[in-house]
């Protein structure tokens, strides 16, 4: 009996119910690395009534959050190679394949929400490159999710200038934000998001990059207790549907599932500012202190990463070049 109640309290949990299974001709099955109560899994949530609503039920979705199937850095090959439909990942686990798509983290570059807003829009001429180039991958884009600017966490007070980042070990989750903080004099750390918990926690690294709602869904508040919001990059995360399982649903699928895309984009991008005022609350209430430097300090941050610049010229070749130049006119 117990089996069995905790498997009816995990079809629950998932947003599934026998009848809609059972009804559904076509099943997307969506891995996530973060929390369902985090603001990308809400997003996740919002997509899925909306489409099994329209479809009448022959579309189902299940969402499997909390890297439950895959990590986040194991998404990119997990929907390209076709074993499972679609997922959720950080736009710079593509930056392998594709190095341009770290244009994003190029330090301070988007450093106001109209830069950002004009730079993710649909095929914006930041955008539009960088999802065709993820279709080489096996994986098709259907909608981009806000995650904010990238802020740092630590313990020993405030990070005011580069000076402090100095031989400190430092988590972050992509190559081009670990050049920043080598630029910067610190030495850093790949941590996948639902290992960053521990790594506060057990000391591996001292300081932490993330985005702040991230603080909020993953109650980063036990491990550290301050928040310098120095917003030197923008954190997009994708999800993506397997290119030649999405070729093969009918057309009127395809629309539906689109429609709710369009929407939960939408929504997600528009919700930004208000996750991210109710995120520092919260860290604040759970006894963080948040730091926000004074624009001279971000002139120090900003006079340390030429070097990241430079190498993202080198490494992410015409794409690269293309999008940097489409950046610097918005």
């Amino acid at each position: 009996m117990k089996s069995l109640a905790w498997a009816l309290g995990a079809a629950v949990a998932l947003g599934l119910s026998s009848g809609v299974a059972l009804a559904a001709d076509t099943t997307l099955r969506i891995s996530l690395q973060l929390p369902l109560k985090s603001h990308l899994g809400q997003n996740l949530l919002l997509f899925k009534e909306e489409v099994e609503s329209k479809s009448n039920g022959e579309i189902a979705v299940e969402i499997y959050d909390s890297a439950q199937l895959y990590k986040d850095k194991e998404v990119p090959a997990a929907v390209g190679s076709g074993a499972i439909e679609m997922g959720v990942a950080s736009l710079t686990r593509y930056v392998g394949d594709i190095p341009a798509v770290d244009i994003f983290y190029q330090p301070f570059l988007f450093d106001t929400e109209e830069k950002v807003r004009a730079a993710v829009a649909p095929g914006s001429p930041v955008r539009g490159p960088l999802d065709e180039a993820i279709k080489d991958t096996g994986s098709t884009v259907l909608w981009w999710q806000a995650y904010g600017g990238a802020i740092m966490l630590s313990k020993e007070g405030p990070l005011k200038t580069p000076a402090v980042m100095q031989g400190k070990k430092v988590r972050v989750f992509g190559k081009t934000l670990g050049d920043f903080v080598t630029s910067a004099g610190g030495a850093p750390t790949l941590i996948s998001g639902s290992e960053q918990y521990l790594a506060y926690q057990r000391g591996t690294v001292d300081i932490g990059m993330t985005g702040v709602s991230g603080v909020k869904s993953r109650k980063l508040w036990e491990v550290m207790d301050t928040i310098s919001v120095t917003n030197h990059a923008d954190i997009e995360f994708i999800v993506v549907v397997n290119t030649d399982f999405w070729d093969g649903l009918p057309d009127e699928h395809k629309a539906i599932i689109q429609a709710a895309a369009v929407m939960a984009e939408d929504d997600v991008r528009n919700r930004m500012s208000e996750i991210e005022a109710a995120a520092y609350a919260a860290a604040e209430e759970n006894g963080m202190t948040v730091y926000r430097p004074t624009a001279e300090e971000i002139e120090a941050w900003k006079a340390v990463s030429q070097p990241v610049y430079d190498t993202y010229t080198e490494k992410a070749g015409d794409l690269g070049k293309k999008v940097m130049d489409a950046a610097k006119g918005l």
